[in-house]
């Protein structure tokens, strides 16, 4: 009998990715997203439908996930993987904008996941795969609201691990680095041409950052590790995607601070500061 995953943002990128890679090995696809008539490149069928949930609007997710159970039945695996990004000084960020990068990032998926519980709780089994970043264990320049978001992912999906672990619901989580998706086009820039006093370090970051993307992976390479994620059966926490973030990681778990903050300060701006 075919098991059942949610996917949130499955419209492109790696949900897309993810998506695919599920229908072909015999899954039911319960592929969820903003607008699923744009989404052309998933094409419904006996075991893949579209629905609408956005992670910002309760509602949409209740509605989505009682017309999945009442599709497929129960739900295995749920994949949070929608996600938003703003990047740039933190003093240039907006009131509204910080609220929409944890009201997607955190406060969204923790809805997703409050909506999935009972059923997982009453059936004692399941996997919660939420999708965090490098960026969750190593922070960067002019990410500190993505990093806020992600770093609060990891600990909240830590503590998650232990008091569903007894339930028999498994919780990971997914740390990819640099992947060629769209995501890099949606990124909301954080500007105030008031404060110029940015400028140098913007400009350095943003090469910096534009001079390792066509070294990123491809989402269907992380598609492969979140299958694992799914299907191991171990009682794993984390799985890195990407030899960029296996490095990043590797490099900060073996420095001191001051010389893994001397190391990224020469990385992005020619120089230890």
């Amino acid at each position: 009998m075919s098991q059942t995953i949610l996917i949130t943002g499955a419209s492109s990128g790696i949900g897309l990715a993810t998506a695919l890679l599920f229908q072909q090995r015999g899954w039911h696809v319960a592929a969820t997203m903003r607008q699923p008539d744009g989404a052309d490149a998933l094409t419904e069928s006996a075991t893949l439908k579209r629905y609408r949930l956005d992670v910002v609007d309760e509602a949409s997710i209740q509605t989505a996930v009682a017309q999945i159970q009442k599709d497929f039945g129960n739900i295995e695996v749920v994949l949070n993987n929608a996600g938003y990004g703003a990047v740039g000084p933190f003093e240039a960020a907006t009131g509204e904008q910080i609220e929409k990068q944890f009201n997607t990032n955190v406060f969204g998926l923790m809805a997703v996941i409050r909506a999935v519980l009972p059923q997982m709780r009453a059936q004692r089994s399941g996997v919660i795969i939420n999708v965090s970043s490098v960026g969750g264990r190593v922070a960067l320049p002019l990410n500190s609201l993505y990093h806020g978001t992600k770093f609060a992912l990891e600990g909240f999906t830590e503590s998650l691990y232990y008091e569903l672990d007894p339930l028999g619901i498994r919780v990971k989580l997914i740390e990819p680095g640099g992947v060629r998706t769209n995501f890099i086009n949606a990124v909301e820039i954080l500007h105030n041409p008031e404060l110029s006093d940015y400028t140098p370090l913007v400009e350095k970051t943003v090469q910096a950052f534009a001079s390792r993307r066509e070294n990123y992976a491809p989402p269907e390479a992380c598609a492969e590790v979140i299958y694992t994620a799914a299907t191991d059966g171990i009682k794993q926490l984390r799985y890195v995607s990407g030899e960029d973030a296996e490095q990043l990681i590797a490099a900060h778990e073996s420095m001191t601070q001051e010389q893994y903050y001397a190391m990224v300060q020469s990385r992005f701006f020619g120089a230890s500061q």
